[in-house]
């Protein structure tokens, strides 16, 4: 019979391990998200109510596309660096020790833009409402957060990439 080996107790979060696959977009989005690199935190430690990530964005990465949900509340956190946050049609400049939250339900599209040229350090908060559906005003997605925890893309026509 395997083992499942136990959670750790406590790690830096710069040394857990980077996600293998850099987005779960379908291209011509997955191109996107080039030299974005997330460490799921939340998972190191078995967390399955809410996600936790370290992300790190090179100069003219993007932290996600534009994007809504109808389910998941998100909550950021500025480590280090300066993006650009966008939020609807507003852009601010954040700077370390700024947070931003976006709550579930209200249509307002966000993300957030490396426009420097230094690395931007974030942590990610958000919950695994399972039924949840990403809305992206701006490209030829929406997204479907599935009971299995995977999303499930499609056009907006409902046609699946």
């Amino acid at each position: 019979m395997a083992t499942t080996a136990a959670p750790p107790l406590a790690i830096l979060a710069a040394d857990a391990p980077a996600r293998t696959k850099p987005s779960n977009y379908p291209e011509p989005f997955f191109s996107r998200m080039a030299g974005r690199v997330k460490r799921p935190l939340g998972d190191l430690f078995a967390l399955t109510n809410f996600g936790v990530n370290l992300t790190r964005l090179p100069p003219g990465a993007v932290s996600a596309l534009h994007h809504a949900h109808t389910r998941q509340d998100e909550f950021i956190y500025i480590l280090e660096g300066r993006p650009t946050l966008i939020f609807g049609t507003e852009e601010m400049e954040l700077q370390p020790g700024m947070c931003s939250g976006f709550k579930a339900g209200t249509g307002h599209g966000h993300h957030l833009e490396n426009r420097t040229e230094s690395d931007v350090v974030v942590l990610e908060i958000g919950d695994r409402s399972t039924g949840d559906v990403g809305s992206y005003p701006v490209d030829d997605i929406q997204a479907v957060f599935g009971a299995n925890g995977k999303w499930q893309f499609a056009h907006k026509d409902g046609t699946p990439y």
